[in-house]
Parts: structure tokens; C-alpha cells; sequence
């Protein structure tokens, strides 16, 4: 008996409660709408959007051009003084008033996340349930973190994708609880419905904030250089973040720029492989398309057959599908290790990555196979990859220096301590790295020589959550550090230096 789509998470029946809850999001032919100047309106050049699941349509993209969005910028900016005036209790109420609305969505924002961006259910409602539950933390303490600090102005947002609402959304509703207005760009790969009904709440709370969508090469102009803009945060690539750092350099203006890095994982003189097997399925989330997934293993030599058993149980034992589906309707939806990437595009990126990496002398050690069970009979499959690793990773590969975003690990073997640190640090700075070995006094003498952020000793580590500070060295950041403290004082000024990897200086908070 084939499967069927759970009724529970049916995308017409969630687009017509988000149409229930706030209807002023649409136009009165259902198509959403851009929020800008106080109110939702504009429909711009609608953009079909479809479902990396199954390649259904689920809308249309309402793509502004730039004069459009500046309109957006220049009333965005025009809010920024009343606001900022405006009491910090009054200002915590209405976050609060937001975290409480927003409370009453989690279910239908996780699923509508499913939807656009791929996310299994569980990961769609640890998004916003994170967002949520973040911001509140702030709300609660942040008097101690604000102190005489006063507001920037108008923060721009650009991020990527993945994390529509524990970064993105989380950062603008802090930015307004500092005091600030804000302005946000939907991604173009996906979330403009989820944030489309998350900003419609903020904003029916009296929270200053505008929500306009377009592409980068329209936007990028009145969305980072223009003069309106106090501060800019962007998630995002390398190579648009180079671009965007470029831009800014003649520009005096506060910024944090989050950009990939190859996050490596370390083994040396190691034996707990049961601890390993754990790590490395959970490394999979959402198909490693995290800008905190490790990718890189660098495994000293002599380890490496221990290493290739427990990394072939544990990734076989992954199950990839589509994460709507079920056998009966009141079943609960599959607990699924991932469902597809992003877009049938990014998938045939890392196909061609994997085939340049075998014709430049990598050798496969893993290529996972997809189970047809967990997919509907001749459903559009074209954005599901299942797992695959390469070892003997050549130089003149791309994905040596580069990270997939994707699930394509690559094992480097060395046989020296100073190897291990050097391919460790082959993108010259990373966001995450992890040490491994049984001697736990050298792993934490050599995890600081590790150019990452943050660096786990015998665990992965993450972002973080609430008081834990974020940041990135070399390359993989650019400007102010966030996390806790430090993204409140990231977009306020006061009488201390704000952290940050800056051009002229590198300063680190002293507790990562």
C-alpha cells in the first residue's frame, strides 16, 4: 500500500489557516504581499515559487524592484526615532504580546516551514519554537544587557534560508527590543510564507518592523550601502559576503557578516566510537545544510579502518524521504534523518562537486541509495540526495577548499599532529571545529590552534542559544560578534568597544 500525504500537514489546508490568521497578508486574489510602509501591500513581480518536497507549487515570490524596496527603506528609517524613544517597558510588552501570538502559531509556522524549505516536522518546529523561546530570554533580561546603550537606527537583514526563524526572525525581534527599527529580505530559495505570517504578527503588535522580497542584485543597494541603513546583518556565502564586505568598506556603518567556512572534525588517538556513531548521525540535520555542519574529517591514519566501520553504520542507518508522508491518516509523521535539499538546483551542485572531486582523484567510500518506500510513487524526487563521502581528497578539488552545504563528507588522513592542524585550517577560519582523542589535556592544547569560533572537545558544537556568544574567525566572519550580550551591544552604541573580527583587529570576547 503506498503512502499518502498526512492530512495534518495538507498545504491547502495550512494556507487557509494562515489566510484565517492574519488575512491582511494577502491581496484579494491570495497572493501574499509585501509588508512595507506600515502596512502589507505591493505584490511586485509575482515568482512561482515551488516545494523542494515534491516539486508543487506553493505560491508566488512578490519580487520588488529597487525603487520599490527603497520607498520601503526610507519608511522603515522614518520610524527608527519615535521608536527608540519609546519606553523599554513599552517596548518589552509588545515583544511580549508578539512571543505570546507567535506561541499560538508554532504548530502551522513549523509545518508551513516543512513545506518551503524541506525541513522534517521536528526541525521546522524546533525553528520557531527556538526563535520563541530565544527572543524571550532577552525579554526577560534585557535591562542588564541594554544599561545606557541607545539604539542604532534602522538595522538591514539578509539571511539565508535555512533558519527562517532562529536567525532570522529571532535577530529582528531582539534588534526591535534594543530599540531599533528593521527592515528584512525574505530569502529567494525559501520561508517568505512562514516569515509572511511571523512579521504580520510582530507587526500587528506595533513592532516597527518590514518585510520585503526581491532578489540580491535588486536589493543588495538599498538593503546594505544605502544611507538609511545604520547597520547591516547578513547570513549568508563567501562570495556574496565578500561582496557585500567590499561594499562596506568605504562605508562607516555597524555590520555582522556570518559567511561558511569548512567546519572539521579532528580524530586523533581516539577510541570511543559508540560516542563517534551518535555524534555523526546528528551531524546529518537537515542534510548538513547548516552553517554550523561539519564536513571535513581529519582522521589520523592508523584509525582509519575503526573510523570507516562506525561512520558506514551510522550513516547507512540514515533514512531520507520526504517528511510529509504517511501510511494511514491519523498516523504521526515519519521520523525522517532529513528530506531534500533545498532545490532540484543545489542538488545538481553537488552532483557535479562530487563528480569533480572523482575525476580530480578522490576515492567514494560511501554513496548512500534512496529508499523508495519513503517517497510517493513518481513524486518529483530531483532535490533528494542521499549521503556520500569521499577520502583521498586532491588539492585541486573544489570541494577541498569549499563547503557542499549539502550531504557530501570528505575524510582527510594524516599521519602528524601538524597535519591534523593544518587541514583543520584549510579555509582559513571556520564558525565550528571539534577535537577528538582520549587524551583530553592535548586535545584542548591543540584545539587552540584550531581557527574556529567555537571548538569542541570530543562533541560538536553549535550556534548556541540565549547568553552563548556566536561569532567566526578568518574568512567565515566579518564585524560585530552576536550571541547573548554581545548582539544587543552589536546594534546599540555606548562607551565600550563592541567584539568583532574587523579588518584592523581581531577582538574576542574572553569566554566562547
Amino acid at each position: 500500500m503506498s503512502k499518502i500525504i498526512s492530512p495534518q500537514v495538507e498545504f491547502g489546508g495550512l494556507l487557509s489557516q494562515m489566510k484565517a490568521v492574519t488575512p491582511e497578508a494577502f491581496s484579494p486574489d491570495g497572493k501574499i504581499l509585501n509588508l512595507m510602509e506600515g502596512r502589507w501591500q505591493e505584490t511586485g513581480t509575482p515568482r512561482e515559487f515551488v516545494s523542494p518536497i515534491d516539486g508543487t507549487s506553493l505560491g508566488w515570490m512578490p519580487m520588488l524592484n529597487r525603487e520599490t524596496a527603497l520607498r520601503a527603506v526610507e519608511f522603515a528609517k522614518g520610524e527608527a526615532a519615535a521608536w527608540a524613544a519609546t519606553d523599554l517597558d513599552e517596548r518589552k510588552s509588545r515583544v511580549q504580546d508578539c512571543l505570546n501570538q507567535l506561541r499560538e502559531q508554532v504548530e502551522l509556522t513549523g509545518k508551513l516551514i516543512m513545506w518551503e524549505i524541506g525541513k522534517t516536522y521536528k526541525l521546522g518546529f524546533t525553528d520557531i519554537d527556538r526563535a520563541i523561546e530565544g527572543v524571550q530570554w532577552y525579554v526577560d533580561n534585557i535591562e542588564g544587557m541594554l544599561g545606557q546603550r541607545k539604539p542604532l537606527g534602522l538595522v538591514s537583514n539578509i539571511a539565508s534560508w535555512n533558519y527562517p526563524m532562529s536567525v532570522l526572525l529571532h535577530a529582528v525581534l531582539v534588534q526591535a527590543l534594543a530599540g531599533n527599527s528593521v527592515i528584512a529580505k525574505t530569502p529567494t530559495d525559501g520561508g517568505f510564507i512562514s516569515l509572511s505570517l511571523t512579521f504580520a504578527i510582530a507587526r500587528r503588535c506595533g513592532l516597527p518592523v518590514t518585510l520585503v522580497s526581491g532578489s540580491g542584485g535588486e536589493l543588495s543597494d538599498v538593503l546594505v550601502k544605502n544611507d538609511a541603513i545604520d547597520c547591516l546583518s547578513f547570513v549568508g556565502g563567501r562570495y556574496n559576503g565578500r561582496n557585500i564586505a567590499d561594499a562596506l568598506s568605504s562605508v562607516h556603518k555597524r555590520y555582522m557578516l556570518e559567511m561558511e567556512g569548512v567546519n572539521t572534525y579532528g580524530i586523533w588517538n581516539y577510541s570511543d566510537w559508540t560516542g563517534l556513531a551518535d555524534q555523526l548521525k546528528k551531524g546529518y540535520d537537515y542534510g548538513k545544510q547548516r552553517c554550523t555542519a561539519y564536513v571535513r574529517f581529519v582522521v589520523e591514519r592508523r584509525l582509519f579502518p575503526q573510523f570507516l566501520e562506525t561512520y558506514w553504520e551510522a550513516i547507512r542507518s540514515l533514512k531520507v524521504g520526504n517528511p510529509t508522508l504517511v501510511d494511514n491518516p491519523g498516523d504521526q509523521l515519519p521520523d525522517l534523518a532529513f528530506g531534500p535539499v533545498i532545490n532540484a538546483t543545489q542538488a545538481q551542485e553537488l552532483d557535479r562537486l562530487y563528480a569533480n572531486a572523482l575525476q580530480t582523484g578522490a576515492t567514494p567510500i560511501y554513496e548512500g541509495k534512496l529508499d523508495e518506500s519513503l517517497f510517493l510513487p513518481g513524486q518529483d524526487r530531483s532535490a533528494y540526495r542521499a549521503p556520500r563521502a569521499l577520502v583521498n581528497l586532491p588539492r585541486q578539488s573544489e570541494l577541498y577548499f569549499k563547503e557542499p552545504f549539502g550531504p557530501i563528507d570528505s575524510i582527510v588522513l594524516v599521519d602528524r599532529v601538524e597535519e591534523l592542524v593544518g587541514e583543520m585550517n584549510i579555509s582559513n577560519g571556520a564558525l565550528v571545529a571539534a577535537v577528538a582523542s582520549d587524551d583530553q589535556k592535548w586535545a584542548a592544547r591543540t584545539a587552540k590552534e584550531v581557527r574556529a569560533f567555537k571548538v569542541g572537545l570530543n562533541k560538536l558544537r553549535s550556534r548556541g542559544d540565549r547568553d552563548e556568544v556566536f561569532g567566526g574567525l578568518g574568512e567565515s566572519w566579518k564585524g560585530a560578534f552576536v550571541g547573548g550580550t554581545l548582539l544587543v551591544e552589536a546594534v546599540t552604541e555606548g562607551n565600550k568597544p563592541v567584539l568583532g573580527n574587523y579588518p584592523e583587529s581581531l577582538l574576542l570576547p574572553e569566554k566562547i
